[in-house]
Order: C-alpha cells, then structure tokens, then sequence
C-alpha cells in the first residue's frame, strides 16, 4: 500500500502542467526519432543532455522516459510502411506488419502495434512500482563484492548478447572501460592516459562521449552508405481494428507483455530476444499459422508488446542498481549523473519524489502516445520523406555545439571528432557500440567497488566472493559463457545444428545504413524476401 500511496503523490506533481508539457515534447520527440531510421532514443538523449542543464531534474528525466517509450512506439511506423525497422527491436514487427501494409491492411497493422504497446506499457509499468522497491530492499544490504559482480555480470552481458561475436564485444567492452579510465586516479591523484594534456586530467565528459558514439559515428556511417532517393513508403489512413482484429490481438498483447518484461527488467536485458521469443509463441499458437510470413496480425501484435514491456523492464535496473541494459539506458545514467543523482538503491531513499513522479509520469506518456500515434499516424509517415542528407547535417551541428556546451571548452569538439570517428570505426569493421558506453560510464563506479571490496579485507581477492550473492552471480557468468559454445559444440559434432528452425522466415537484407536502438553494430536493415533456392 505504500507504493501505491508514494505513486499517487508522484500522479501529483507528473500533473502539474510543465511536466506535462515536458512529457508531451518527450513523446512527440521520441515518436518522431523512432519513425526516422537511423535516430534512435539514445541518439536524441544524448544530444539533448548539454540543451537540459538548465531544466529541474524532474522534467528533464521526465522527457528522456517519453523519448524512450515514445521511440519504441515510432520504431513500429517505419517497419510496417518503410519495411526499415527504426529500432533493432522493431526487425521483427517488419515481418509481418510489412506483408500486412501490401495487403491494405497497414492501419491494422499500425493500430494493433499502438494499442499493444499501450497495454503491454502501461502493465509493465505497473509491474515495475511493485517490483522495483523490491530490488531495492535487496539492494541495500548488498557490500562492494555483490556489486562488482552485477557490473561485471552487466558487462559481459552487454559485451557478449549483442552482435555476431563475442570477440568484438568484449574489445568494444575494453575500448570503453579504457576511455573511463582518462584522468586523475581517485586514490593516487596520478593521470592516467592524459597523454600530458592538462584539459584530460578530470576525465572526458560523458555527454561528449554519448554524442560522439552514437551521433557523429552514425553520422559518418550513414554518409558512407547514402543512397540516393527516398525510399517509398505506403500511405496509410487512420488506424483502426476490426472485431475480429481484436480477437486474435488481446492474448499476443498479454503473452507479449509477460515475455518482455523479465528481459528488460534483467541486467542483460534488451529487446531483440523478447521480441523474437514472442513472434515464435505466437506462430506456434496460432490458429492461423499458414497466415504468418504473409501478414499475421498476431506477428504484429506479440512483438510489439514484448517491445514496450521490456523498455519498462529496463528502467527496474537503472533506477534499482544503476545498471543500464541497453544504450538509451546508459545515456539515461549519464542525465542523473549530469545532476548529481547517481541512481541505485539509495535513489528511492534520497530522491522519492523525484523516482515516483517519474514513474508516475509514465503512466500518462504512455496514454499520450496512443491518443497521438492512432490519429497522427499519416503525418509520421511523411516524416520518412524528409531527404537523409539535410537530417544529418542537423544532427551534426547539434552535436557539435552539444560537445561545445558541456563545459565550454574548443578541446571538447577534437574529443567529439575523435570519438565520432571511433564509433564510425565501430560500426564499418562490426563492433557493438553498447558495450563501449556502458563501459565507460560504469567503468569507474566498478574500479570504485573493487577497490573499496580489496581496502576493507587488506588486499585479499577471497574478498570478492564473500558474499552469497556475488558467488551466485559469477556461477551464472560462468554458464552464460561456457554453455552455449559447449552446446554449439556439441551440434555440430552430432549433426544436429543443420534442421529447420521455428524463427521467422529466413531474410536476405539489404542495408539501409542506419543504427540499432541498443547501439550495437548491427545495421538496420530493409526486409526482403529471400531470392536463395529459386
């Protein structure tokens, strides 16, 4: 009943009308950098962090949650009517929703996407009052062991899940936590990799950092791989649903829902398994299999709501452990960072009307999105038109006077080119940039934590599995490594790796050159249908 009271305090200052103009512009600007391809949510929090230093901490995380939710949303726009997922996590919304949209059926297939993440938001937000003040009653009895085992739990997760190599992803991992180490040694007070610059010694700025990575590096890979023209996209009406519609909708949006949130709401998160995981439930109980790879609605519908459960699922560890899972996430830290406020499970102690107001303030960002993605959705499809080149120069001027403002140094802007240029290097030779952020923005609380682990058992390593939970959480880190190659091994010894599979319908894509949602180096891709074997 607390929660409950505590949320209803939070209802009241989410109502006030400048956090609600603050969740309006997070949400209008979160549908619209989802419908564009190539601008996700962490692009546009990232380039918004230096323009909010002025703001109350309250609206300004109060717009990055409707940015968030709002980009998961547009994501389903661009992969019904463009057949170019805006998100990683909306690869598998194309699938059906684009045969769909070629089928007439594109309002459909709009307003099963809108009204499921609704639904499937709007519970997960529920189940994130009740679960997360769990975690935190936990959380506070945990010592620097347990915590340095999540994070590096976190970082093998997000270094190992994403991408098509574990090999890159633990690089990127090292490339980041390298980056976090530039400046003064907290204990020694000696620099570190300042090469003799004085303007390095207090580290570099994570904003500058956030920008760099994902939008002068997306920048720069989108220019490699420009193409000219505007692709077409479909026109579309108001969306809406028939009887029927509904009736094969309700349980993918239920089913969607209870599969996303435990992904997102674990510290190795994301959306790209859930939203799979659910596209295969729904095609194995469907009553109309022969319809999926031809325009199933329940191909929509589960996925999409797996999508907007899990981005709640993710904010249970960001507010709870101050452990990001995917790059929005992890550029959401930095936000709290830039006002003094690192999230954990002191967060709900020190700041609770801040957490519970922005709880609160999902709840009504999510009934904003439905009430302005069913009527405006033409217009967010005429956003597709807007021709590439003049879009990225705008994030690049953007971006530079972003570097420019965190502290009003011309050094900031080599910083910004430099790392612009390493995020481009990421993505041309296949290395996950998630793993590079999180890296250096947790890298230094973890140096933090061992240290403080190592200090109190003078210098014992033992220290570090002291505590019951971490030796659980390094058992997990050892299966989640060892198993599946041993498995992988074993198929392919006793030939079993080379059957059909239940996945979607395999895909040949074709590169549209734009950026996934968890900023891995996976490039958006334009479905089509596969030409092997004809």
């Amino acid at each position: 009943m607390e929660n409950l009271t505590l949320l209803m305090e939070g209802f009241g200052n989410a109502l006030t009308l400048q956090n609600l103009l603050f969740a309006l512009i997070g949400v209008l600007l979160g549908t619209a950098v989802g419908v564009l391809p190539g601008i996700g949510p962490a692009m546009t929090v990232a380039l918004l962090l230096p323009l909010t230093y002025a703001l109350d901490v309250t609206g300004a995380l109060i717009m990055f949650a409707g940015i968030y939710y709002g980009g998961m949303y547009g994501g389903s726009t661009t992969s019904i009517l463009l057949n170019t997922p805006g998100e990683s996590s909306s690869v598998v919304t194309a699938l059906e929703g684009n045969k769909m949209a070629k089928a007439g059926r594109g309002s459909q297939a709009l307003a099963t996407a809108a009204i499921g993440s609704f639904v499937a938001g709007t519970l997960a937000t529920i189940a994130l009052v009740f679960v997360a003040p769990f975690v935190v009653a936990i959380a506070i009895g945990l010592g620097a062991p347990s915590y340095f085992a999540m994070m590096v739990f976190a970082f093998v997760a997000v270094s190992t899940v994403l991408g098509s190599s574990r090999i890159r992803g633990l690089a990127s991992l090292f490339i980041g936590l390298t980056i976090g180490l530039v400046g003064l040694d907290v204990t020694t007070g000696q620099p570190r990799l300042t090469f003799g610059q004085p303007l390095l010694s207090g580290g570099i700025d994570v904003v500058v950092i956030a920008v760099a990575l994902f939008a002068v590096g997306e920048a720069l890979w989108i220019a490699a791989h420009l193409r000219h023209g505007t692709p077409p996209t479909i026109p579309v009406g108001v969306p809406w649903m028939g009887k029927d519609d509904w009736k094969r909708s309700w349980k993918p949006w239920l089913r969607g829902t209870v599969i996303g949130f435990p992904f997102g709401a674990i510290p190795a998160g994301g959306a790209e398994i859930p939203t799979f995981l659910s596209y295969v439930t729904e095609k194995k109980l469907s009553k109309h299999p022969e319809q999926f790879g031809h325009g199933a609605i329940e191909g929509v519908a589960g996925p999409e709501a797996a999508n907007n459960a899990s981005a709640a699922g993710t904010l249970v560890p960001l507010l709870t452990l101050g452990l990001p899972t995917t790059a929005t996430a992890a550029v959401m830290i930095a936000a709290f960072n830039q006002y003094g406020i690192p999230p954990g499970p002191l967060l709900f102690q020190t700041h609770p009307v801040l957490v519970w107001t922005l709880i609160a303030s999902l709840f009504i960002g999510n009934t904003l999105l439905l009430a302005l993605n069913l009527p405006l959705a033409p217009l967010w499809a005429k956003l597709l038109r807007i021709p590439r080149p003049y879009l990225y120069a705008g994030i690049l001027f953007f971006a530079t006077l972003g570097a420019y403002a965190a502290d009003m140094q011309a050094f900031n802007i080599v910083l910004l080119l430099l790392l612009g240029a390493l995020g481009y290097m990421a993505r041309r030779f296949g290395f996950p940039v998630l793993p590079i952020i999180v890296g250096a923005i947790l890298g230094p609380e973890m140096e933090r934590q061992l240290r403080r682990a190592l200090q109190i058992s003078a210098g014992d390593p033992a220290a570090l599995l002291s505590e019951p939970l971490a030796v659980v959480v390094y058992t997990v880190i050892v299966v989640f490594l060892v198993v599946p190659p041993v498995i992988k091994a074993l198929r392919r010894r006793f030939g079993r790796g080379a059957g059909p599979t239940d996945g979607p319908p395999e895909e040949e894509f074709d590169a549209f050159g734009t950026q996934t949602s968890d900023g891995s180096a996976r490039v958006i891709r334009a479905v089509r249908p596969s030409r092997r074997g004809k």
